[in-house]
């Protein structure tokens, strides 16, 4: 039986960006809606960024080839909540 992964709110008021690659030069790939939650797969280094939960360069997968910024996702962690990505 698999488990559930959990999920974390995107930060209120924002329309999230979702990125190719762990950059804000990736390639848009869709943007989520207000109100957005979203699954982190896995986590990796990318890109420093600044957003509502602070300055980091943590960058979430949501999913195969999408990315998003750890610090528009709220996790309650300054770190890795999830595992690292594969190269």
């Amino acid at each position: 039986m698999a488990a559930t992964a959990a999920t974390y709110p995107v930060a209120p008021g924002y329309r999230l960006n979702v990125r190719s690659g762990p950059s804000s030069r990736s390639a848009l790939v869709r943007q989520l809606p207000y109100g957005a939650r979203v699954a982190i797969r896995c986590q990796r280094n990318g890109e420093r960024v600044s957003g509502p939960y602070g300055t980091n360069d943590i960058w979430d997968c949501i999913a195969p080839g999408q990315y998003v910024s750890d610090t528009y996702v709220h996790t309650g962690s300054d770190g890795f909540v999830a595992p690292r990505c594969a190269n």
